[in-house]
């Protein structure tokens, strides 16, 4: 496991001077849902997958905007292209684009889909919806990767966009 924290260590410190006073609220929301992930998941193949769309997943909003899918898709595109590992574009980009849909998931890769999903939600929800995760799990990964502010980061972009979007105030929700 403990390349898989390498990986994601290395990929945050290539953001870091982009996410600026946002790094650690990014990067424990980026461990939590991929501890999550692996929770929810106990497929070994699996968790390098999970590392990667974890942090690439909501990057495209420190390199982009609001409407970042998009861009955090074309991001992880690129790294998965220069590391030799294109068999994951199209799986990994589905985590990324699904990973604020309300309905439930039943496309390709929906096992590896889903679970990326819910451990978005999980952290985004606070653990309100905690889906198969366990209350103890919850709240050690909590623990271990405080919040940080990230629920005030996400209520103070959302006005931020809503106010200059009204007519598409969340773009990267999907049904």
């Amino acid at each position: 496991m403990t390349e898989n924290y390498q990986i994601i260590e290395t990929l945050l410190a290539n953001y870091k001077t982009i996410l600026g006073k946002d790094f650690l609220v990014y990067k424990n929301h980026v461990y939590r849902i991929f501890k999550y992930a692996l929770i929810l998941d106990n497929n070994k193949e699996n968790i390098e997958k999970y590392a990667i769309a974890s942090v690439f997943h909501d990057i495209g909003i420190w390199t982009h905007s609001f409407d970042y899918l998009k861009p955090s898709i074309a991001q992880v595109t690129t790294y998965l292209i220069e590391n030799k590992q294109s068999k994951w574009i199209e799986e990994i980009s589905l985590m990324i684009d699904n990973h604020h849909k309300i309905t439930t998931y039943k496309g390709k890769f929906k096992e590896t889909v889903t679970v990326f999903r819910k451990s978005d939600w999980i952290d985004v929800l606070n653990g309100f919806q905690k889906f198969d995760l366990q209350k103890q799990d919850f709240k050690a990964i909590q623990k271990e990767f405080s919040n940080k502010g990230f629920h005030a980061f996400l209520a103070k972009q959302t006005l931020k966009w809503f106010l200059k979007n009204p007519l598409n105030p969340l773009p990267m929700f999907k049904v």
